[in-house]
C-alpha cells in the first residue's frame, strides 16, 4: 500500500469512530487482558471460539498455533519459523504464459510488460481447478493464482527512472498495473510435490490499465461516465491501483480499485465531488497526464469517475471481458469480501481506505443462483449500505437508496458514482482507514483492520479539509498525545474491529467490539495495546483460514534500514511482518518477516492449508523524491541478489517441512 491513504477528504462532521469508541470505553475497560478479553466484551469469548470450524475443534484452545514465534528482523531477507520453507513462485517481470523473460536492466517494453507479472503485487486468491478445467474441487493438482498489481515504482520500472518521460514510459507504467493470472500445477520434485507456474498456459494472462472493461449496474451509461472516447459511458480502458480483492461462489475474482485519484491531474477549480475524492493538481507523482489526455481532468472531466469500482474477472475464461460492477459503489475500495446468506443472496463487504472514511456492505436483490440462471449478475442489482457504529456496542447498516430522507432527489446512479457524499449525508461513522475485511462464517462475525490514523484526535485543523481534526469515539478509541498514545500522533498503531449478527448476514443491525488495539504488549501502559503475544502495528491484510486461524499482515512505511520513512514510533518493530492469531485464546505470534522496506500483503491457502501463498510488495522502495535508478539495490537486493538486479515484488510459497497445515 502506498502512503497516500493518509490524505483526508471527508469533512462531513459525522460522529467518528473515535468519538464512538471513547464513549464505548467509558462504559468498559478493554485496554488490558489481550484479545480474548477484548473480544469477549459483546460477542463473548464463546462466539469467537465458535468461529473456529468444526474440524479445528478437536484441538484444545491454544492448539491452532503450533509454530515457534520468530523474532523481529531487520535483515534483507524473508524469515519463516523453524520447520517451514519459503520460495519465490513468481516475481515482477516473469512471464505469465509464454511471454518474454524479465530484463535485469529494466529494458523490457510496454508490450513485454503486458505479458509479464505486474509490479507491486497485492491481494490474491487461489482458485482450485477440477479435472475438467472448471472452478471447484480440492485443487490438489491444478489451480489458478490471481493477484492484483497495485501501483508502479517508476524509478525502478525504467533503466533511467523518470528522466525523459514519454508516451512509451506511460504505456509501460500502465501495463505494469492491474491483475495477473497464472496456472499452477503440482509436480513431483524428488519425493515431494510442489506448485509450479505452467508455461505456456491457456489461462495465463494479464489485465492491465489498458485492458477493455465493461460497465454494469446503476451507473452504466450515466452522463458522468461518458467521455470523448466512450460516449456510451459503458466501456472503460483498464483497471488501476488494484489493492485487496474478493471472490465469488461462482468462481470469479473481484479486484478493487483503491487510490485511483492519484493518476489524474486537475489544474482548474475542483468540483465538490472531485474534492471529496481527492482529484488535485498534484496527484501522486505519476506523469501519465503529460502524454495521455485521459488522465488530464481538465481535458476529460469524467475519466476519474470511471475508476474506484469493484471489477469482476472470470479467470477460467481468458476471452471474457472484466466488468466494473457499479452497484457496489465508488470509493477507494479495499477488498470485496463475499459471504452467502441463508436464502442464497450474497453479501459483499468493503472498506474505504482513507482517514475518516467508511465501511460498506452490499446485499444482492435475489439469491445468486437464481439471478445467474436468469442471465443477471448478482452484483448488478441489490442494496448498498454504509455502517454506523453506536457507543453502546450496537450498530446499523444504513441503506444508500433514494428512499432515504437524507438522499431525497438522488438517483441510484448518482449514489453509485458519489458514494462518499451519500454516506456523509446519512450519518455514517468515519473510521481509521478501514482496510481488509474477512469473516468467521460459523458465528456470523466480520472482522476489519483499521490500519492507523495520525490525525485522529489531534489538535488544530486538518490541512486538507480546513476543519478541526475528528475526536476519538468508541470504535476508534486512540487519538492525540496521551498516556496511551505516542507523542505527536493520533491512532498510530491501528486496531481490529469485529461485528456480528444474531441470525443472518442480511440483518441491518449488528453488535460490534474491538478485537485488538495494536502496539507492543511489552509497552502496553504507554501505547495502549491490549493483547498478548508479539508486537505489531498498522494491521493491513487479514485472512481467516479454513481452520479458523487469523492471519494479520502489517504495512508500516519504510523499514529499519530506511528510518526516515518510518519515524521513531516504529523504530523497534523491525521490517513488516505477518502474524497469526488464535481466536480461541487471543494469542498473536509472529510467523514471517519480510526483506527491507517491503510490505507484506496478500495471503491465501490451498483448501487443505498445506500450501500458503504470500505477497511481498515493494522491497527496496526508495523514499519519496529519491531517484535511485542508478543504484536500484540501495535499500534491498531481494529476491535475486544478483549483480545489477533490481529488487522485485514477488509471490512466495510457504510449506511445512513435515507436510502439515500451515500454522499447525
Amino acid at each position: 500500500m502506498e502512503s497516500h491513504e493518509d490524505r483526508i477528504s471527508n469533512d462531513s462532521g459525522n460522529d467518528t469512530i473515535h468519538d464512538v469508541i471513547a464513549a464505548r470505553l467509558s462504559r468498559r475497560d478493554v485496554l488490558r487482558g489481550g484479545l480474548a478479553v477484548a473480544g469477549a466484551g459483546l460477542l463473548g469469548m464463546d462466539a469467537l471460539v465458535r468461529a473456529v470450524p468444526a474440524e479445528a475443534k478437536a484441538n484444545r484452545p491454544g492448539r491452532l498455533l503450533g509454530f515457534e514465534s520468530i523474532p523481529i528482523s531487520t535483515a534483507d531477507t524473508l524469515v519463516v519459523p523453524p520447520g517451514y520453507s519459503a520460495r519465490v513462485l513468481i516475481a515482477w517481470g516473469d512471464p505469465v504464459s509464454d511471454g518474454p523473460a524479465f530484463a535485469q536492466d529494466a529494458s523490457n517494453t510496454a508490450a513485454d510488460q503486458a505479458q509479464q507479472w505486474g509490479m507491486n503485487n497485492d491481494g490474491l486468491v487461489f482458485f482450485p481447478m477440477k479435472g475438467n478445467g472448471k472452478y471447484g474441487g480440492k485443487g490438489k493438482r491444478r489451480g489458478l493464482l490471481v493477484q492484483n498489481h497495485e501501483y508502479t515504482d517508476d524509478v525502478l520500472l525504467f533503466p533511467d527512472g523518470t528522466e525523459g518521460w514519454d508516451a512509451a514510459k506511460t504505456a509501460k507504467s500502465i501495463a505494469a498495473h492491474g491483475v495477473g493470472i497464472v496456472e499452477l500445477a503440482s509436480v513431483k520434485v524428488g519425493r515431494r510435490r510442489e506448485w509450479r507456474v505452467v508455461r505456456p498456459s491457456y489461462y495465463g494472462r494479464r489485465i492491465t490499465g489498458a485492458t477493455p472493461c465493461g460497465v454494469t449496474g446503476p451507473a452504466a451509461g450515466h452522463a458522468l461516465l461518458k467521455t470523448s472516447a466512450d460516449p456510451t459511458g459503458t466501456h472503460v480502458l483498464g483497471t488501476l491501483n488494484n489493492c485487496a480483492m474478493g471472490w465469488t461462489p461462482w468462481g470469479t475474482y473481484l479486484t478493487c480499485e483503491e487510490n485511483f485519484n492519484g493518476y489524474f491531474r486537475k489544474v482548474g477549480p475542483q468540483t465538490p465531488m472531485e474534492r471529496r475524492y481527492g482529484i488535485t493538481a498534484a496527484g501522486f507523482g505519476y506523469l501519465w497526464h503529460t502524454t495521455d489526455t485521459r488522465f488530464s481532468v481538465d481535458d476529460e472531466p469524467n475519466e476519474p469517475n470511471r475508476f474506484g469500482w469493484v471489477v469482476e474477472i472470470d479467470p477460467f475464461d481468458p476471452t471474457s471481458t472484466p466488468q466494473k460492477r457499479t452497484a457496489l459503489g465508488r470509493f477507494k475500495h479495499e477488498g470485496a469480501w463475499v459471504q452467502q446468506a441463508r436464502d442464497g443472496r450474497v453479501v459483499v463487504y468493503s472498506g474505504d481506505d482513507e482517514q475518516f472514511e467508511y465501511i460498506y456492505r452490499f446485499v444482492s436483490a435475489e439469491p445468486w443462483r437464481r439471478m445467474r440462471r436468469l442471465g443477471e449478475s448478482p452484483l448488478d442489482r441489490g442494496t448498498l449500505y454504509v455502517a454506523r457504529f453506536d457507543s453502546n456496542g450496537l450498530g446499523e447498516w444504513i441503506p444508500l437508496t433514494p428512499e432515504h430522507p437524507a438522499l431525497a432527489g438522488w438517483t441510484a446512479a448518482q449514489i453509485a458514482i458519489d458514494t462518499r457524499s451519500a454516506a456523509d449525508l446519512v450519518g455514517a461513522t468515519p473510521m481509521d482507514r478501514p482496510e481488509w475485511i474477512d469473516t468467521f462464517p460459523r458465528t456470523l462475525t466480520g472482522i476489519a483492520t483499521l490500519t492507523n490514523n495520525s490525525a485522529r484526535g489531534m489538535p488544530g485543523t486538518n490541512p486538507r479539509t480546513g476543519l478541526p481534526n475528528a475526536g476519538i469515539d468508541a470504535t476508534n478509541p486512540r487519538g492525540g498525545p496521551s498516556a496511551t498514545n505516542p507523542p505527536g500522533s493520533g491512532n498510530q498503531y491501528g486496531h481490529l474491529l469485529t461485528w456480528s449478527y444474531r441470525r443472518d448476514w442480511t440483518e441491518n443491525t449488528f453488535r460490534w467490539d474491538i478485537y485488538a488495539l495494536a502496539g507492543n504488549p511489552a509497552a502496553a501502559v504507554s501505547d495502549g495495546s491490549n493483547f498478548t503475544g508479539d508486537a505489531f502495528g498498522s494491521p493491513d491484510g487479514i485472512y481467516v483460514a479454513p481452520s479458523g486461524r487469523l492471519w494479520i499482515q502489517t504495512d508500516v512505511s519504510g523499514s529499519a534500514i530506511n528510518p526516515e520513512a518510518r519515524g521513531a514510533t516504529y523504530a523497534a518493530f523491525g521490517n513488516n511482518q505477518m502474524l497469526c492469531s488464535d481466536p480461541t485464546t487471543g494469542e498473536v505470534r509472529r510467523f514471517l518477516t519480510g526483506p527491507n522496506v517491503c510490505e507484506i500483503t496478500g495471503v491465501f491457502v490451498t483448501p487443505d492449508e498445506r500450501t500458503m501463498f504470500v505477497g511481498i510488495q515493494h522491497p527496496g522502495e526508495a523514499p519519496v523524491g529519491a531517484n535511485d535508478a542508478a543504484n536500484p539495490k540501495r535499500y534491498s537486493a531481494w529476491p535475486d541478489f544478483d549483480a545489477g538486479q533490481r529488487p522485485r515484488s514477488a509471490t512466495v510459497i510457504i510449506t511445512k517441512d513435515d507436510g502439515g497445515p500451515i500454522g499447525s
